[in-house]
C-alpha cells in the first residue's frame, strides 16, 4: 500500500493567512496534513475542525529592540527545532506556507530536513519573512503581477490568491433583502474597523434615502455597534457566509487586505477601499492601489476620509449602475478563478520532484 503525501501547512493570524491554506488543503484531499499555527489565534477555532494543529510560541518583531525583543528571537530559534522535530516525528514531505512569522521557523524547519518548500504571499509588497526567506523556497506564488519585481531571487509564478470552495459557487443568502435593492456590505476584516464603523453609520440615512439596504460587519471591538437601528440597516459582528453576502452585493466598503480584495475579485464586487493604515509596510495601500488602477475601487485613507466624503462617494456609486458595471468587470479581471487548483499542483510537483 502506497504511503499517503505528508504536507505541514504553516498559516497563522488573520483569514487573510488562514483561507488561502484552507483553499490549498481542500485541493489535496488525498494528502495527510498537519496545520502549524500559533496559540490563541483565529486557526484554534478554523482548523481543528478539519486537520490536526500543532502550535509554537512565536510572534513577529515589533518597534525597537528590547528584551522583548531577545525573548522573541528565542522563542523562535527553539521554533525550528520544535519544527524540525514535528517534520522528522510525523515523515513529512513538504511544507506550504502562506507567509506571517509563522513561516520563518517551517521555512529554515524544512531546509534542515532536506523537503520542499512552498510559499504563498498573497500581498502586492511582500512581507519580511517572504523577502528574506523567499530564496529558499522552491516556488514562490504571488497574488499580484506586479509583486516578481520585489523578489528578484526567488522562484516566483503568479496565480492570485486562492479562496474558499463557496466562493466559486452561486450561494444563498439567508439574509431579507429585497431583490432589486441595492446592497452595501461594509466589512473592516476579521477584526473589525471601529474608526470605519463610525463613519458608516452617519452615512447610512442618505445611502437608505438612496434605496439602499446596508449590512455592516462591525467585528466585535466595537462599543458603539449597537447604538444605531434602521429598517434597512443590519448590524453583525460577524457573518459566516461572506460568498452569499458579496455575491449579492452592489457594493463593499472594505479595508484592503489581500485575501478580502480576491474574495471581491471573485464575486466582482465594485469596491470602496479604506486601507489599514497600521499595516505593515503600508501593504493594504499597495493592495488597493492595484484595484484603484484596473478601475475596480475608489480608494481613501483612513486619516484624510471624512464621513461627508464616504457618504458622497457611496451616493454616486449607487446612482451610476453603467459605473458600477464597469467596475464589476475590473474587478474580474484581478483574480484567477484556479488560483488553489495551480497551487496544489506546485505543491504536487515539488513532492514529486523531491523524490
Amino acid at each position: 500500500m502506497t504511503e499517503p503525501t505528508r504536507l505541514l501547512i504553516a498559516a497563522s493570524g488573520t483569514g487573510g493567512h488562514l483561507f488561502p491554506a484552507l483553499a490549498l488543503a481542500q485541493q489535496l484531499s488525498d494528502y495527510e496534513i498537519t496545520w502549524l499555527g500559533v496559540p490563541d489565534r483565529l486557526e484554534t477555532t478554523l482548523v481543528p475542525r478539519q486537520y490536526p494543529l500543532q502550535t509554537i510560541p512565536v510572534e513577529g518583531f515589533q518597534g525597537r529592540p528590547s528584551l522583548k525583543t531577545v525573548k522573541i528571537g528565542w522563542n523562535l530559534l527553539r521554533s525550528v527545532f520544535t519544527v524540525r522535530k514535528l517534520i522528522k516525528s510525523k515523515q513529512i514531505n513538504a511544507v506550504a506556507t502562506t507567509g506571517g512569522y509563522i513561516a520563518a521557523p517551517a521555512i529554515v524547519a524544512a531546509k534542515l530536513c532536506g523537503i520542499p518548500v512552498i510559499f504563498h504571499e498573497s500581498n502586492f509588497i511582500p512581507g519580511k519573512v517572504t523577502t528574506w526567506l523567499g530564496r529558499w523556497c522552491d516556488k514562490v506564488a504571488i497574488g499580484f503581477r506586479g509583486t516578481a519585481k520585489y523578489l528578484p531571487n526567488c522562484a516566483t509564478v503568479w496565480i492570485s490568491t486562492p479562496v474558499r470552495e463557496q466562493f466559486h459557487q452561486p450561494q444563498p443568502l439567508d439574509l431579507s433583502i429585497p431583490a432589486g435593492r441595492h446592497l452595501i456590505v461594509v466589512a473592516g476584516g476579521s477584526q473589525g474597523a471601529v474608526t470605519v464603523n463610525q463613519k458608516v453609520r452617519s452615512c447610512v440615512p442618505a445611502w437608505v434615502n438612496a434605496g439602499a439596504f446596508i449590512v455592516h460587519l462591525t467585528g466585535k471591538n466595537d462599543p458603539e455597534a449597537a447604538t444605531f437601528s434602521h429598517d434597512h440597516y443590519l448590524s453583525l459582528d460577524f457573518f459566516d457566509n461572506m460568498a452569499a453576502l458579496l455575491q449579492r452585493a452592489d457594493l463593499a466598503i472594505s479595508r484592503a487586505g489581500a485575501g478580502t480584495l480576491t474574495e471581491l475579485a471573485v464575486t466582482q464586487t465594485p469596491a470602496i477601499l479604506i486601507p489599514y493604515p497600521f499595516a505593515a509596510e503600508n501593504h493594504q495601500m499597495y493592495n488597493a492601489q492595484v484595484f484603484v488602477d484596473a478601475g475596480a475601487a475608489l480608494m481613501f485613507t483612513q486619516k484624510s476620509l471624512t464621513a461627508a466624503q464616504l457618504e458622497q462617494g457611496g451616493l454616486e456609486l449607487l446612482q451610476s449602475p453603467e459605473k458600477l458595471t464597469t467596475m464589476a468587470k475590473a474587478a474580474g479581471t484581478l483574480a484567477d478563478l484556479d488560483s488553489a487548483e495551480q497551487l496544489a499542483a506546485i505543491v504536487r510537483a515539488s513532492v514529486e520532484k523531491s523524490r
